[in-house]
């Protein structure tokens, strides 16, 4: 399969590695050892703030928007910027240097691609600016949110203001202490057509009756300082100039959302299981057991072969993903996104799980992002819609097109 790269996206890559290494490779000791104090809970990294000028200053900023965007967009595809998210991804923690990190980015696209004049100057620009981060409240703790349909918060107009009651969890992005604002998914009507009850609108965080309930550990792992928050919206107001495109396109902007960012997820995800593979491959080398050095043994060979393999073919499929959805549009390509969304989370849960079995007691512990990545690949089968709903879909589309030959 041949993808092609402009020469200003070869060009990134090599500038955005060398970046790591001279700016960020000497200070992850210092950034492991800050995340793993847990008086630094909901504190950011002290360094954060300079890293970003400097990324900034190198033209390295908001990659991530794809070039029908115009302006705001660095000029890449979707497909440019995947090796981008995968460089990123072999350091999870990197991405909001870049400006690139979740929700932020969906968040931006939404209000870049359905924003109006005055949303994104009070919002997008200073998100695009890196001086405010944002949440997406849409998952709900008392339905079932895979089906964005069953979503209960309600949104109603009365006079000038829409007036926002319910209940979310999974906020991502709500425990940072540099939040603003919120793009919040409830209904406004619901006696419309079943995908055109919802509506987004936005939120700041200080608004009165926005109150967070709780931080939401994945597995252990808060996720600090952005994290995941319950939160009761308790007749919280805002102008009805906040609503987002119009009333019932909550659903239609979640559809657009969504597609650039599970290329992004998947070629994270990618870069994580690189990471364990280099990580396991370089272990093999340090260690010996029974007079053995551990790459001598057939049978740990083998897992690094195999997971070079599920690696590549999971790292060609997401690029496909990306490709076809440049050239033909999301909905062309959402059997595809389908299959990236339900392979990628599930490789990098096998790399990593090796990578942790060759490095023994250092593969469970702090001084490896191999357990966080191993918790994030785990949620991510659930985030963006679990494995079951994709599994559904695309198995209704292959009978659809296969089944009556």
């Amino acid at each position: 399969m041949n993808f092609e790269y402009s020469e200003k996206s070869l060009e990134l890559q090599q500038r955005l590695s060398a970046f790591i290494e001279e700016h960020i490779v000497p200070i992850e000791k210092e950034y492991i050892a800050f995340q793993s104090d847990t008086n630094n809970m909901w504190q950011r990294f002290p360094k954060i703030e300079m890293l970003k000028k400097k990324a900034k200053e190198a033209g390295l900023w908001n990659l991530f928007l794809p070039n029908n965007y115009g302006d705001l967009s660095p000029g890449l595809t979707n497909l440019e910027y995947a090796p981008l998210a995968e460089i990123m991804g072999e350091k999870i923690w990197i991405s909001e240097i870049f400006n690139c990190s979740a929700p932020d980015t969906g968040n931006m696209e939404v209000l870049a691609k359905y924003g109006n004049a005055v949303q994104k100057e009070r919002w997008l620009t200073p998100l695009m600016n890196g001086e405010i981060r944002s949440a997406f409240l849409m998952t709900e703790p008392e339905v079932a949110s895979s089906d964005a349909t069953n979503i209960e918060t309600a949104i109603v107009l009365e006079g000038d203001e829409y007036v926002i009651n319910g209940r979310k969890w999974w906020s991502s992005g709500a425990m940072d202490p540099h939040c603003k604002v919120a793009i919040v998914m409830g209904k406004t009507d619901v006696n419309a057509a079943r995908h055109e009850q919802q509506s987004m609108v936005l939120v700041p965080m200080d608004t009165p009756g926005l109150e967070i309930i709780r931080p939401l550990s994945v597995l252990g792992f808060y996720d600090s300082p952005e994290g995941h928050a319950e939160i009761q919206l308790t007749n919280v107001r805002v102008p009805k100039e906040n609503l987002i495109l119009g009333e019932g396109r909550g659903f239609e902007i979640a559809q657009g959302r969504l597609g650039p960012g599970r290329i992004h997820h998947c070629m994270r995800l990618v870069g994580m299981a690189q990471y364990a593979l280099e990580t396991m491959s370089q272990r093999t080398l340090e260690r010996a057991t029974f007079g053995k050095k551990f790459y001598e043994y057939s049978s740990i060979r083998h897992e690094i072969a195999l997971s070079q393999c599920d690696i590549e073919q999971a790292r060609l499929l997401t690029l496909s993903a990306a490709d076809k959805m440049d050239k033909l549009g999301n909905k062309a390509a959402k059997d595809i996104i389908a299959m990236i969304k339900i392979v990628a989370p599930n490789m990098a849960l096998k790399v990593i799980d090796r990578a942790m079995q060759i490095l023994g007691g250092k593969g469970v512990g702090p001084d490896t992002y191999l357990p966080h990545y191993f918790a994030i690949a785990r949620m991510l089968r659930l985030a963006d819609g679990p494995d079951e709903v994709h599994l559904y879909q695309l198995g209704k589309s292959c009978v659809k097109k296969y089944g009556n030959q």
